[in-house]
């Protein structure tokens, strides 16, 4: 099984490549997390762009969400919402809207960020619009506040409470995956 982790930050160094790092860990045997880390290579949505073939990035981010058994979002906030990036991409997989890879597919979403809140809004908002376009949006979340301090050297989460959480996220995304994989 495969499960396609989204970080909503283009920075190299970002917790929310942290957390999707994380999260590989807390992976139950034979669950694999695959990075899709090149929001900052996606064009801006537009649709005049969709009247030929789509950009490459943009086709090979539909092709790793289709591949994908569930996916993981990682998002930061910025200015109490979804980054531009992360948004500017879902716009791009809701394309075509009946058909688009993300359509019935297990979705979670965390987040981290350096404020006290841990991106909760922006998390809010991704699975909101996640739903709006069809996926299976889990009803959960983990918010990593203070995320300046939250990981160790080694990038993993330092709070044993939030590993579990991470941890419980995680397989509730691989349950509900296994439970389509069954249907």
């Amino acid at each position: 099984m495969r499960v396609l982790g989204i970080p909503g930050s283009v920075r190299q160094d970002s917790h929310n490549r942290k957390l999707l790092r994380a999260a590989a860990a807390t992976l139950p045997s034979g669950v694999e997390l695959e990075l899709w880390d090149r929001l900052a290579e996606l064009p801006h949505f537009d649709e005049d762009l969709e009247r030929g073939p789509a950009p490459a990035a943009v086709q090979e981010l539909r092709d790793a969400i289709a591949g994908a058994d569930a996916v993981l979002i990682s998002t930061p906030e910025y200015n109490a919402g979804v980054p531009g990036v992360l948004k500017n991409a879902i716009d791009w997989i809701s394309r075509p809207f009946e058909s688009h890879p993300l359509r019935d597919k297990p979705v979670a979403v965390v987040g981290a960020s350096t404020g006290l809140f841990g991106a909760v809004w922006a998390q809010a908002e991704v699975r909101r619009v996640a739903a709006h376009i069809g996926a299976r949006v889990l009803d959960h979340e983990l918010p990593v506040g203070l995320a300046d301090g939250a990981f160790g050297d080694d990038g993993t989460l330092s709070d044993p409470e939030q590993v579990a959480a991470l941890a419980a996220v995680v397989q509730a995304l691989v349950d509900d995956a296994r439970v389509l994989e069954k249907a």
